[in-house]
């Protein structure tokens, strides 16, 4: 029974997430069921939008020719039965249609044993009526209206007067309407040509643009229309596309029958579509359904990264401790010969000394840094800026440490700059103790190497500061990690390395604070360069009031960039 406890115990969120993914699984199975029963209904409910679209900018087109022909169209039987020309001619002015090349009459009329057919042509520029003999206008337009010029000549009464539409030359398309009398006999035809540029480029995409909003108004732009010709070639789309040249079509009901206006959607056919509504579906639903999975994960990962803090810290605690009791072992050490009077030579008294004070400054150097960081994680870290010349810093800094690096058997080069630097503002003691800290990392991952670079440059509005070693190396995977507290590299080469883990993470710091950053260059077994970027002071220009007969000299005023002095 303890068993149980202590396992229920030990595993309970594993358990819970148990809990939740078994019905999650259940809900999800359900839910495929039936959207991939609805993806199987949605291509013949979307075909059926399609062909209900086309229906009606089909019976828009048709609409728009036949309400314009019957106006144009539609002349005055007793103007054309008396020859008054001039009422043709004021009637198709004020009548006149874009969707028409040519607008023209036909009459028949017969005399002593002969019979004739005349095809007149309205000139909108000279507001006449022109015959254009021979013309391939003129032999369409003839041919168009020869069945009903025949009824005229013959005086028969059609059973229907109305439009008739001619498109046995695909170039010369007609609309025509028979002109009837008062006795129901056709005296004549009236008739027009129509424009295919006007219907490809100004009718249909005007049509279209209106219509799609309406009918798809979620997804307007991924719907292409297009038409081809007998040739099934393509000779209109709304936009460019790939691929198939419609989906779902017919051929157009009125004029143009001899086109084919079709429509698809632009990335997906009807099939691809409803698996795309499949997808999208089932991608919410797992989601959603996974919300409660993600929190309990999240709450797993939260415990986990406590786990790890906590080990850390108690990494940190026991490498502390050995950072801590072997410098005070070399100061003991050193005390008693003092102590014991067992060293007589003066310059063993005074390196000794040295050495005391060179492990008391690490010492120092080592509480300092644990104590920085208890301020700066709770938010209690103070810095006093002012404009600095960084080349003596970083020469007595160097000083310091002078010591513990030639006991170490450690080669410090220092590489200033060519020309004075500007200064900088800055934290004395903190920028101090960051480039200790990259010095004391270095000295630790050196290996058996014993040489070490600090180098002073100036680069644009930055002051860089660079320690270099050829040591053992990091691995770049390892680079944004090395600046987290208490995290130490975990390399083969380097794991036995004692320290706190706070020494880089204080410099990160200390260059933020700075307006800076700190970066690295790495490779393994080839060293590392470690730099911080500390930006150069802005010199404000004051102008004082010129004295008399003297130049004024400018007085400049320093201050840090960002810091709001």
């Amino acid at each position: 029974m303890n068993g149980i406890k202590s396992f229920l115990k030990t595993h309970a969120l594993w358990l819970g997430l148990v809990a939740v993914i078994v019905p999650l699984l259940a809900h999800l199975g359900l839910q495929y069921r039936s959207l991939a029963e609805l993806e199987s209904t949605v291509p013949v409910a979307r075909r059926a939008m399609m062909l209900q679209f086309l229906r009606v900018l089909n019976r828009e087109i048709t609409q728009h020719y036949r309400t314009n022909a019957e106006k144009v169209l539609n002349l005055e039987p007793v103007a054309l039965a008396a020859g008054d020309y001039d009422v043709i001619v004021a009637h198709f002015s004020k009548y006149s249609f874009s969707g028409a090349r040519r607008l023209f009459i036909g009459e028949a009329a017969r005399s002593t044993g002969n019979s004739y057919a005349s095809i007149r042509f309205f000139n909108p520029a000279k507001k006449r009526l022109e015959t254009d003999s021979g013309s391939p206008d003129w032999r369409a337009a003839h041919a168009g209206a020869a069945t009903w010029l025949a009824m005229a000549l013959t005086d028969t009464v059609p059973k229907s007067p109305q439009l008739t539409v001619d498109e046995r030359d695909p170039k010369h398309r007609l609309v025509v309407k028979p002109i009837i009398d008062d006795q129901s006999r056709v005296i004549g035809v009236a008739g027009m040509i129509l424009d295919d540029w006007y219907f490809l480029n100004r009718l249909l995409p005007d049509t279209v643009a209106a219509s799609l909003p309406k009918h798809f108004p979620d997804n307007a732009g991924e719907v292409i229309v297009s038409v081809i010709d007998r040739d099934e070639s393509l000779i209109y789309a709304n936009q460019q596309f790939e691929g198939k040249k419609y989906e779902t079509g017919g051929p157009l009901p009125f004029i143009f029958t001899d086109w084919y206006l079709g429509a698809r959607m632009k990335n997906w056919t009807e099939a691809e579509m409803a698996r795309r509504t499949f997808v999208v579906n089932f991608s919410i639903s797992i989601l959603t359904s996974f919300v409660l999975l993600g929190g309990i994960i999240l709450a797993l990962r939260t415990a986990s990264r406590e786990i790890k803090l906590s080990r850390m810290k108690a990494e940190f605690v026991s490498n502390v401790s050995h950072e801590l009791r072997t410098p005070l072992a070399s100061i003991r050490v050193f005390g008693e010969f003092l102590k014991l009077g067992r060293v007589t030579d003066t310059s063993k008294t005074r390196e000794y000394g040295e050495y005391i004070e060179a492990e008391s400054r690490r010492l120092t150097q080592l509480i300092n840094n644990i104590l920085d960081f208890s301020k700066i994680e709770s938010g209690q870290k103070t810095y006093r800026f002012e404009p600095e010349d960084l080349r003596p810093i970083v020469e007595n800094t160097l000083k310091l440490l002078e010591v513990r690096l030639a006991a170490n058997g450690f080669q410090v080069n220092f590489d200033p700059p060519d020309s004075p630097l500007p200064p900088a503002i800055i934290d004395r003691e903190a920028l101090t103790q960051a480039v200790i800290n990259l010095l004391d990392n270095a000295v630790k991952y050196s290996g058996a190497a014993r040489e070490i670079t600090v180098r002073l440059r100036q680069s644009g509005k930055m002051i860089l500061i660079s320690v270099i070693d050829r040591g053992v190396g990091i691995e770049r995977a390892e680079f944004d990690k090395i600046f987290e507290k208490f995290y130490r590299v975990s390399t083969g080469l380097v794991h036995n390395v004692k320290g706190s883990g706070l020494g880089l993470s204080i410099v990160k710091h200390v260059a933020e604070a700075h307006k800076g950053r700190v970066t690295v260059e790495s490779a393994e077994g080839r060293g590392s360069s470690f730099t911080l970027h500390i930006p150069v002071a802005e010199i404000e220009t004051v102008q004082d009031s010129p004295p008399p007969h003297n130049d004024a000299g400018a007085l400049p005023r320093i201050h840090d960039r960002g810091l709001g002095a």
